[in-house]
């Protein structure tokens, strides 16, 4: 891939996707993984490969001390075969998700599965090994030994975790519970995206949808008011019936998480899911304590909400219908690549050349179907392929900003991939949200500028607005129940859905000014905790909250013209897993996400949209 773009000049390249968008915006993908592997026949032969592979690693157990070749030699190993255990997982995880109801792609998921599982029991002695050998002696190792300049960050940090892993016997049983402590997540998935029977309701306009996860995403911003309050009030009863069945699920995954922190000797599970990342708590304390601070600049938000709505009793079920009611049109697939690409012309030609290569291929599952797994992402896991998009693509401006999100993870992917080897390419989620939603800050910059209309100008504001809302304060309320519930197990307290419900429900009316009659909370919405996938991936959501500030950061002086700080955060995807996330902001851009300062562009930026609402109101 990379020599091709370097025959390819950005001017082909654009010129060649500028014919493809010109095609009638009709268009579906399905995304090709013979990149991956050519069939399931060529799938099951490499699953055989690794398989043997895993069962020769135990002739290196024991020679990571003989000489710094013999851990070069061990590590290379084991390393390859982690990457091709990887592909043939990623492969078995996209077949499955295009459709979860099919029984042999499940069979195979689970078979991928085992094999990670099993990988882990294998090489479970390396840590324990390594901290055997000594710090000392690794040192040594690196400077004797040119090729361990590539596992150096990973040897690094399995000296740093010293304090935290055990005994190699102890190591090879927590391996073999892993398919155990991850079975959770998998319930949930299977219950969401293919078991759950989903109800249609007839809207105002005679109008049958089915109130899927994707069709709830869509017809909870109906334009009329009785529409979407049938739409909540149907898809959460639905929830609620599952609500029991689901409360023990997520208790389940809680568990788990205590169970894994106190075996290796953390305080908490969130002390345990920083320190895995390198970052400082107060990065977590410093988010909460600004968000919380915020919230009278969020209520001024859902205040003028309910005004531009024409609703003076704001309920939850309002929260999503845009601001203006305005036609923009249909965005569908080939207009959604077409903005994203002009809106994030701030990058620079290399960003964009990515971006054009990646469009032009068959990349992307774009568009809903029965069975397909909910929500978008993007996997960029295979190193030596390409990155994958996931989407439910409904032709709404929703759907543009979710396209410009996840192909800024696609282009990060591509970034650390070209720039480090596969052992220093896999970065961290605390980084990879701020790729992505950056894209975002600078879309809805675009839409605005280029709006026609003051009442479309009036849609794009109120469309940024709400990415504010979604991703700095309400995620940062997700990381809020997440902790309160995790804290709850610590202290011996037992989790059921209603119990989940109480807390969830308590805070959606702290953060939504409930008891200050801002907007009202219902409590059969209070089983939202249950629709989320998110707390199932541990501590996940608070990045989203600090990426967006971080995002909004680069951003004001992105759009600001300030080219330095672009190459900075270029720099900054460009370095993949190279260094600790919170190290390689410091170091490449300046920014310190424990500070106050950190947070305040996007307040900035929120109190700004507003102003500039009332403004043209």
């Amino acid at each position: 891939m990379k020599n091709i773009l370097s025959v390819l000049s950005l001017s082909v390249i654009v010129m060649m996707s500028a014919q493809t968008w010109a095609q009638e915006d009709t268009v579906r993908y399905e995304w090709d993984l013979t990149d991956i592997y050519s069939d399931v026949s060529a799938w099951e032969d490499a699953m055989d490969t690794v398989a043997a592979r895993i069962d020769g690693l135990s002739e290196y157990q024991g020679t990571l001390g003989d000489s710094a070749e013999s851990m070069l030699a061990a590590f290379r190993e084991i390393s390859a075969t982690n990457k091709e255990a990887v592909r043939a997982y990623v492969y078995t995880s996209l077949e499955r998700d295009a459709d979860q109801r099919e029984a042999e792609t499940q069979t195979r998921f689970g078979q991928a599965r085992q094999l990670f599982t099993n990988l882990g029991e294998a090489t479970s002695w390396l840590s324990p090994e390594v901290l055997e050998v000594g710090a000392d002696r690794v040192e040594q190792f690196i400077a004797e030994e040119p090729g361990l300049a590539d596992f150096e960050v990973m040897l690094q940090d399995m000296l740093r975790r010293a304090p935290h892993t055990l005994d190699q016997q102890t190591e090879a049983i927590l391996a073999q519970a892993g398919m155990v402590l991850s079975a959770p997540e998998q319930i949930y998935e299977n219950y969401a995206n293919a078991d759950i029977p989903w109800p249609t309701v007839t809207l105002s306009d005679g109008q049958e949808v089915t109130l899927s996860q994707a069709g709830y995403s869509f017809w909870r911003a109906a334009p009329n008011r009785a529409d979407r309050k049938l739409v909540f009030d149907t898809f959460w009863e639905t929830w609620n019936q599952f609500a029991d069945g689901m409360g023990a699920t997520l208790a389940s995954e809680v568990q788990s998480n205590v169970f894994t922190a106190r075996v290796r000797n953390h305080d908490s599970v969130l002390a345990h899911n920083l320190f895995d990342d390198g970052l400082p708590p107060e990065v977590y304390t410093q988010l909460v304590t600004q968000v919380n601070d915020a919230l009278p600049v969020f209520h001024r938000y859902l205040k003028l909400r309910g005004r531009m709505l024409g609703v003076d009793d704001l309920r939850y079920y309002d929260i999503y219908p845009p601001l203006a009611d305005v036609d923009t049109g249909e965005f569908g697939l080939k207009r959604s690549e077409e903005i994203t690409f002009a809106a994030l012309e701030p990058f620079g030609d290399r960003y964009l050349e990515l971006l054009a290569y990646g469009l032009s291929q068959d990349w992307m599952h774009s568009h809903p179907q029965p069975g397909k797994r909910s929500g978008a992402y993007m996997n960029g896991s295979v190193y030596d392929v390409h990155p994958y998009v996931l989407l439910n693509h409904n032709d709404d401006y929703n759907s543009l900003s979710t396209f410009a999100h996840e192909w800024g993870h696609a282009v990060h992917s591509l970034l650390a991939n070209e720039n480090n080897p596969y052992e220093n390419a896999n970065y961290s989620t605390f980084i990879a949200e701020m790729a992505s939603t950056i894209n975002e800050i600078l879309l809805e910059e675009y839409m605005i500028a280029n709006a026609s209309t003051d009442e479309e100008k009036l849609f794009y504001l109120g469309g940024a607005l709400e990415s504010i809302r979604g991703t700095f304060f309400r995620q940062t309320m997700f990381a809020e129940f997440e902790l309160e519930i995790h804290q709850a197990a610590e202290s011996g307290e037992p989790l059921t859905g209603p119990r989940l419900s109480e807390i969830y429900g308590e805070l959606l009316k702290r953060y939504h000014g409930h008891d200050e009659g801002v907007l009202t909370i219902d409590e059969p919405y209070a089983v939202e905790w249950a629709y989320i996938p998110h707390f199932y991936y541990d501590f996940y959501v608070f990045q989203y909250a600090t990426s967006i500030s971080g995002a909004a950061w680069f951003a004001e002086q992105f759009l600001a013209g300030d080219t330095e700080v672009r190459d900075d955060f270029i720099r900054v995807l460009s370095a993949g897993g190279s260094d600790h996330p919170h190290n390689i902001l410091l170091k490449e851009a300046g920014l310190d996400m424990t500070q106050p300062e950190a947070f305040e562009p996007v307040l900035r930026r929120i109190t700004d949209l507003m102003d500039r609402i009332e403004a043209l109101l």
